[in-house]
């Protein structure tokens, strides 16, 4: 046997690499967190990479996961060996053709990354709620417990779905299973050619369709028919235990790995035993070790093999001692009497005549909840206890249902050898990747065993992470965080006051702390919790100036690379000239493709990381009193009781009677959580100022705003509130402000500004007085209406944007036009969005950056799902327009009765106004308030007057909006927006325009333009971009336009407000930079202009209102060569860098491409 290979992978890269081998075709479409599995098979056969028939596995990206299947089925169909990698919703789309595959008895296998189905709110973590929705479709379940299993049960699955004939579907942990990053052995391809069923394989081509020896599947079958056909296929499944046990049984005499279909661990004697799949097993397992090692008496199950479940074969699994049995599941099912695998334990139990072992069911870890050993320790309390809870949840404080179980009494954790540590990051600080880079070198340059697993919140960017690391000299079965850390690194220092970061620090640990405070000042300042666990564990802290350190090597905020230098530097856990080459080997492999200068600054970084770690004096630390600041205490009830829990990170210990049962959230609640994560911050240069709105209508996160003001509020302002003479407007000051807490430091504010007005700066002293002004300013009540036209630029400046503050990536090229739409319409709009980075940073629960006016008026927002977005929102239109109708009928009927004759009037005005957004609101107000003043003088008609009341807040016309990106628009849901924009109604839909899945890490879609290297195009885009402005203007009754906001503002503001008024459906396709395409977000404004200079994108307005020249092209033509645009985006330079020739070839047909586009558009915008 050759010698064992190491390798340092995740989860999804561990089965792919079975997938690859077994598969001769692979189609696929991308969602977290599967999307990895697709993504690396592209690459491997972008490279050339060999399956295990010597040949390049066919790669195809879909539009749709449903449309993944369909290809699947007909590859199999036609005899292709064929395999596919997705999760929760994507999964549920494929069942209906599942049906099918397992109906034609095709060898079929998925890859799925189990994640939860979205409920009442979207969760992107690991879970069992979809593959749990399979298991009645035919497919055979097999489930893997780690990393290791995930490849070997990866060949079991594609091996026995060969022999038995039939499809499988292979599932593990997403996040939990798919991102941890582990030391297993590779299955090498001799092993995998030796377990392959080559008579089986010849069989199942011989039977594919082939004109050759044609036949028909699929047929319709009636009544008398199909029953007895539908139970002809039982003889397969009856087979496939047998398969599987020998399948595996071959894996272990080829590997040494030892797996069952069920599979005991424990006492061999044991009374109480758990039953469970997936991650969940590792932890039980864990847990057990140390239970029967103090006398106790445990077991568990493992269930691999879960469709079809082999009764016999359970029941033979099982100690002739047990008792007790607690079967765990990872999903709930409403209304059911126990969860899918409960149900199927109790169900075998009877079978084999072991029904007198008492039977427990219970939910863990929903939303990749960690599931930990006390959780394990609760259930086998539970099963002891003397009133048991027959149906339990763990994890959780369930005050409504009272089913939860409390935490156990005296189990105060494992004791483990292992080294442990977290690390604090910042959402896009390359915190994450350093650490991917750190537990992968650990790994592959000691015989340590490894684990390394990543938390994230949902925020794009800027939000959370933290790194979990474990290395040991003994195999780790944790799956779960790090709770108690020998090493913390903490890489943005305001974290130190906003979470408790030292809480699991072990005794005698080492803390780094990334800042820019000398010994001195970080003395006076550090929180006294921070103080507190240094003394009580006695630990060391170690400090770096890491962004001073950054900026000098060229990184900006990029802070990774010298934050991980200083981890190996201080735990010593290799040579650290070991790891020096590594992380510079590290850096040539993952940054070469950003250009040699992103290269050169990380070998820099590394250079210079160490030279400004200082050991600080703790004992000082400890001793210095800490100089506390006044912070403004928010008064929100939903904050005190809500937000501020999850925030300081107790979101797991809130009860369930805290949470809204719908899963909805008020509005305007992002203005709480004053994040504080830039450095450097604009400042605004009172005297440069020329007032022209560019800042404020760029800003992608409304932290810079502008107000007219009077006299008397510019006396009352606080020291340092510089105003200056409105522009155009007697008697009034004007000043632009800056939410140093909330801006993230992108600095397109300052690079728009034509006069330089505003500059950033790092100045704590600024941050901490534009902080009182903000304060200031926001408390300030706008008392000199805007004198200016609201659809300019100018004038747009001076209305709410009713989107702030949002979870988006620094410099989004998206969410501008969000808030700019929530400006012109925001205290009318009902917005339905699409799945995708647009949904995910505006509802990153707890907090909304929607919100409200002085009235308590804004955006109200819903999300679906991500394909069905367009019916989403014309189910709101034509709702919205059905109850406005009963109320406009209401009105009609009391207009006719003994009213005032005031209110007569009032509400003929009304009616006439009914279809005017503005006129209808100030009209309706004005009903609103005299109905009200009626009711109390017109006794004999109140009953009529209070039903017509009823329907007030429909008085004003609802402008319905459809937010989503490029992957929705053009793909996933473009059959509906097709059939949405074909119906007439009065919706409006905005496309942002990223050109790739952004909200997925950047994989190709039918946006895509020619040549531009995305994920899944590997290789380049070999086919144009989608015309979906032509698509859209064919109909001739359709509003729409093309922008780009920093190519032509004004076009932009106009665009919008001209798409709202039409009556009738209108769209708006937004170009939108997205730090996929590899550009300095800081430009994004600039990088939208160069897109227009170049002809790269157009832009035009087509109005239907105008019968003689309805388009109108609004670009001029390029000023700039294309492909200078194309080379300074990294997407298309990674091009020219891997092949100039075919790359100039390339894109000499690009540019052909987008004048085509233009020309396209031209023909199709000539009157009718």
């Amino acid at each position: 046997m050759k010698e064992k290979k190491l390798i340092s992978v995740d989860g999804n890269t561990a089965a792919a690499y079975v997938g690859y081998a077994m598969s001769e075709v692979s189609c696929v479409y991308p969602i977290t967190p599967s999307t990895t599995m697709a993504e690396v098979i592209d690459e491997w056969a972008a490279k050339g990479k060999k399956n295990l028939f010597g040949k390049t596995v066919s790669v195809a990206e879909m539009q749709s996961e449903a449309g993944a299947a369909g290809a699947v089925h007909g590859s199999l169909a036609v005899g292709a060996l064929t395999t596919t990698y997705t999760a929760s919703q994507g999964l549920l789309l494929m069942i209906p053709n599942m049906y099918k595959i397992a109906g034609e008895l095709l060898p079929a296998v998925f890859h799925v990354s189990a994640r939860t189905v979205a409920a009442q709110a979207i969760n992107i973590f690991g879970e069992h709620s979809d593959v749990m929705a399979c298991r009645q479709t035919g497919f055979c379940m097999l489930a893997s417990n780690n990393v290791q299993e995930a490849m070997d049960m990866a060949l079991v699955a594609h091996v026995s779905a060969l022999k038995a004939s039939l499809p499988f579907l292979h599932f593990f942990d997403g996040f939990r299973t798919s991102h941890e990053i582990s030391k297993i052995e590779e299955i090498p391809y001799e092993i995998m050619e030796q377990m392959l069923p080559k008579e089986e394989i010849a069989k199942f081509k011989a039977n594919a369709h082939n004109p050759e020896h044609p036949k028909l599947t699929g047929s319709a079958q009636n009544p008398d028919t199909f029953m007895q056909n539908r139970e002809a296929c039982n003889v397969y499944y009856n087979k496939v235990y047998d398969i599987v046990k020998e399948t595996m049984d071959e894996l272990a005499q080829k590997t040494g790995r030892e797996y069952k279909p069920f599979m005991y661990y424990g006492a061999k004697d044991a009374t109480d035993v758990i039953v469970t799949m997936a991650s969940s097993c590792d932890v039980v397992q864990e847990t057990i070790d140390y239970l029967n090692a103090n006398g106790g008496k445990y077991g568990l199950v493992k269930v691999h093999l879960y469709r079809p479940f082999n009764t016999k074969a359970f029941g033979e699994a099982l100690p002739k001692t047990v008792k007790r049995i607690s079967v765990l599941d990872k999903t709930k099912e409403q209304g059911s009497i126990g969860e899918p695998l409960y149900l199927d334990v109790v169900a075998a139990l009877n079978d084999c005549g072991l029904e007198k072992i008492e039977t427990f069911g219970g939910r863990y870890g929903l939303g990749g909840k960690d599931f930990i050993p006390a959780h394990v320790v609760s259930v086998f309390e539970n099963m002891q206890a003397s009133n048991p809870i027959k149906h339990f949840t763990v994890g959780i404080t369930d005050d409504v249902s009272k089913i939860s179980l409390p935490a156990p009494k005296n189990f105060k954790g494992l004791e483990n050898k292992y080294f442990e540590c977290q690390f604090w990051g910042l959402g896009s600080d390359g915190t994450i990747s350093a650490n991917k880079s750190s537990i992968k070198i650990i790994g592959e340059t000691t015989n340590k065993y490894i684990q390394g697993y990543f938390e994230y919140d949902s925020k794009k960017s800027g939000g959370l992470t933290i790194s979990h690391l474990r290395t040991s000299d003994t195999p780790i079965l944790s799956s779960y965080f790090v709770y108690d850390a020998n090493f913390i690194a903490v890489h943005n220092y305001t974290f130190v006051k906003k979470y408790d970061v030292l809480a699991g620090l072990k005794k005698n640990g080492t803390v780094l702390l990334n800042t820019s405070l000398s010994e001195e000042e970080l003395a006076k300042d550090l929180p006294e919790n921070f103080k507190k666990h240094l003394k009580d564990t006695g630990s060391k802290l170690y400090i770096i100036p890491a962004m001073k350190v950054a900026q000098a090597a060229g990184l900006k905020n990029r802070i990774n690379t010298i934050m991980q230098s200083c981890f190996f530097k201080i735990t010593g856990i290799i040579d650290y000239k070991i790891a020096e080459k590594e992380m510079k080997d590290f850096a040539i492999k993952s940054y070469s493709k950003k250009g040699e200068a992103i290269v050169q600054s990380n070998m820099k970084a590394i250079d210079a990381a160490t030279n400004d770690l200082i050991e600080v004096n703790v004992d000082k630390i400890i001793n210095t009193p800490t100089v506390k600041k006044e912070t403004d205490k928010i008064t929100s009830k939903y904050f005190q009781e809500f937000i501020s829990l999850i925030e300081k990170r107790h979101g797991n210990e809130m009860p369930v009677s805290c949470f809204a049962v719908d899963g909805a959230i008020p509005t305007g609640t992002s203005k709480f959580e004053k994040r504080g994560i830039s450095q450097c911050v604009p400042k605004w240069n009172s005297e440069k100022c020329i007032q022209c709105g560019q800042c404020v209508l760029v800003c992608p996160h409304a932290a810079v705003r502008s107000k007219l003001l009077t006299d008397e509020q510019v006396k009352n302002a606080p020291e340092g509130f510089t105003t200056k003479q409105a522009i155009g407007v007697n008697n009034a000051q004007f000043r632009v402000e800056v939410s140093s807490l909330d801006c993230t430091g992108c600095e397109n504010c300052s690079r728009v500004c034509p006069v330089h007005a505003l500059e950033m700066t790092s100045d704590k002293s600024v941050f901490e007085q534009e902080a009182k002004n903000w304060k200031y300013f926001t408390s300030l009540k706008n008392e000199i209406k805007n004198p200016f036209n609201k659809a300019t630029v100018k004038g747009i400046q001076f209305e709410q944007p009713y989107f702030e503050f949002s979870g988006a990536c620094t410099g989004c090229g998206e969410t501008p036009y969000i808030k700019l739409v929530t400006q012109l319409f925001g205290d009318e709009m009902i917005i339905a969005n699409a799945t995708g980075c647009s949904s995910i940073y505006s509802s990153s629960s707890p907090t909304c950056p929607y919100t409200t006016n002085e009235n308590n008026e804004g955006p109200t927002w819903a999300n679906s799902l991500f394909e069905d977005n367009a019916e989403f929102g014309f189910g709101m239109r034509i709702a919205a327009d059905y109850r406005r109708n009963q109320a406009l009928d209401s009105l009609k009927d009391l207009e006719n009765k003994a009213i005032s004759s005031n209110l007569k009037t009032a509400i003929n005005e009304l009616i006439n106004a009914w279809d005017d957004r503005l006129l209808s609101k100030e009209k309706g107000k004005l009903v609103e308030g005299m109905l009200r003043a009626e009711v109390e003088s017109n006794k004999t008609l109140a009953s009529e007057i209070n039903k017509t009341l009823a329907y007030a807040d429909l008085f004003a016309k609802k402008s319905v909006w459809i937010f989503g990106g490029d992957g929705w628009a053009y793909d996933i849901g473009f059959g509906g927006l097709d059939h949405v924009i074909a119906s007439g109604q009065n919706v409006n839909i905005l496309v942002l325009d990223t050109e790739v899945y952004s909200n997925t890490g950047g994989q190709s879609s039918k946006s895509t333009p020619l040549g531009s290297i995305a994920k899944l195009a590997a290789n380049g885009k070999q086919t144009r971009k989608k015309n979906l402005a032509a698509i859209a203007m064919s109909y001739k009754d359709v509003y729409v336009a093309q922008v780009s906001m920093g190519a032509n503002q004004a076009q932009v503001v106009r665009a919008i407000s001209e798409a709202e008024s039409y009556n009738g459906p209108s769209i708006i396709i937004a170009y939108a930079p997205c730090i996929n395409h590899g550009i300095d977000m800081g430009g994004a404004q600039a990088e939208m202009k160069k897109a227009v200079d170049s002809g790269y994108w157009s832009l035009f307005r087509y109005d239907p209102r105008n019968k003689e020249n309805p388009l109108t092209i609004d670009s001029k033509d390029p000023t700039i060569d294309y492909k200078e645009f194309v080379k300074g985006e990294n997407r298309y330079a990674r091009l020219f860098k891997a092949n100039s020739e075919a790359a100039e070839k390339i894109f000499d047909e690009a540019k052909i491409h987008a004048a085509e586009r233009l020309e396209t558009i031209k023909l199709m915008g000539k009157a009718k």
